[in-house]
């Protein structure tokens, strides 16, 4: 096969295999409010199974980020999209609160392998100036997943299908999990085509170190540069983690004047905003030849809609749906975020740089909503919500900015080298 359709064809399964990641990273907002409350599971702890599934994916970016280095690309992505298929059928089954937060966390260190390895091929294998383009088409693509799930959460006809093939009565919430989990191991025969990079081949020829996560810390311009990839990210957290997936504890502050809404609307015209930001974003990288200028770009762009949406008040159900849009729109520097990282560092460290920026990001969203409800629980102000988003949201926007200026632009970076 030329190597132009082969590239295509890795792209095209990236793109359906970060597809079925967001649906199954994301589905968990979109159902949990039924899901918790058919288990007879308190809606206090919702919080804490999105923490589990969030740590999990933490340590999940560390474990594939290593294997990846060691053992190559490919391989996890047939094994991460194995466990995480695995996980969410598993979770369709569950019955107690135990069960959910246990396979919230397997799910989590599945999903934590699958956008490092697919951006780290991409980048790997495309020419210098075109390899954003392919991470802007996995990304763009990946993250309608988010609107898939929400569609299948709302389709009782297919649960009512599925009922009738199964033998037995299941929920919405159910077949929703099973969809996610069904979705992957069909996603896995399409896999059979995909290719290690020439750059790792010429890897496992040597003999130096690989996937060894401690070389990042081994001295401060390292660690810096690290640190710096990893906080660009945080922001994009903040506003899915916390404005949109908490959105239900800012509307008694704001106040509502019409129309009814769910969070879980708000999730899927955020995510919809988050997809056409992607693809806005990479064609602006193109156009500037820069990923820093646009991201910072971005970052401006999170800064004030966080304040129009926190201080607009008595508003409407469709204005809700307007802000969570370009709110999505202003975080869809997600894959710019990614390939940023993955161009920072030498091959033998990439899928490990590449697989734990992404997922200690997300993993922060713990250490943003423990801090987001201590600081809501204080009760400083009359408004303790917006108060508490104001001041975690500014400390992520903060350390964004830093990071971003602290690392070098790597637009035209050749990536065929070795960290010593």
């Amino acid at each position: 096969m030329p190597k132009t359709k082969r590239i295509a064809l890795l792209i095209v399964v990236a793109s359906l295999g970060y597809f079925v990641d967001i649906y199954d990273l994301i589905l968990f907002n979109i159902i949990k409010a039924d899901s918790m409350q058919a288990l007879g599971i308190d809606q206090k702890y919702e919080t804490t199974l999105f923490n589990w599934q969030m740590t999990g994916m933490l340590l999940g970016g560390l474990l594939w980020g290593i294997w990846g280095d060691r053992r190559g690309r490919v391989s996890v992505l047939f094994g991460s999209i194995l466990l995480y298929s695995t996980a969410n059928i598993a979770n369709a089954f569950v019955t107690n609160l135990a069960q959910y937060a246990t396979w919230r966390f397997i799910a989590g260190v599945g999903l934590a392998g699958e956008l490092g390895a697919a951006i780290t091929l991409v980048a790997e294998s495309m020419p210098v100036k075109r390899r954003g383009v392919g991470t802007m088409i996995i990304v763009t693509f990946g993250a309608l997943g988010a609107v898939f799930a929400f569609w299948v959460a709302n389709r009782p006809e297919i649960t009512h299908w599925l009922s009738s093939v199964w033998g037995r009565d299941i929920a919405n919430w159910q077949t929703a999990f099973i969809m996610g989990g069904v979705l992957g191991l069909i996603l896995l025969a399409l896999r059979a085509g995909t290719f290690e990079s020439t750059m790792y081949h010429d890897l496992k020829q040597t003999d130096v170190i690989k996937g060894n996560f401690f070389m990042l810390l081994r001295d401060w311009p390292t660690f810096k540069k690290y640190l710096a990839c990893v906080v660009i990210g945080l922001p994009v957290w903040f506003v899915v983690g916390v404005l949109i997936a908490l959105s239900h504890r800012f509307l008694p502050e704001i106040g509502l004047s019409s129309g009814k809404i769910k969070t879980q609307e708000m999730i899927m015209w955020s995510y919809i905003g988050l997809s056409s930001g992607d693809l806005l974003s990479g064609l602006l990288s193109q156009l500037f030849q820069s990923r820093r200028r646009v991201i910072f770009i971005n970052l401006a762009g999170i800064s004030i809609l966080t304040f129009i949406y926190l201080f607009t008040h008595d508003v409407s159900a469709g204005w809700l749906k307007v802000i969570s849009y370009f709110l999505g729109l202003t975080t869809g520097y997600w894959a710019l975020f990614v390939t940023n990282a993955s161009e920072q560092f030498g091959t033998n460290i990439r899928s490990t740089v590449t697989a734990t920026v992404p997922n200690f990001v997300r993993g922060g969203v713990v250490p943003i909503t423990l801090g987001f409800n201590a600081l809501a629980a204080m009760e400083v102000s009359d408004t303790p919500y917006t108060t508490a988003a104001l001041i975690v949201g500014g400390i992520c926007l903060i350390l964004a900015a830093w990071g971003t200026y602290t690392v070098k632009e790597s637009f035209h970076k050749n990536l065929n080298y070795f960290e010593k």
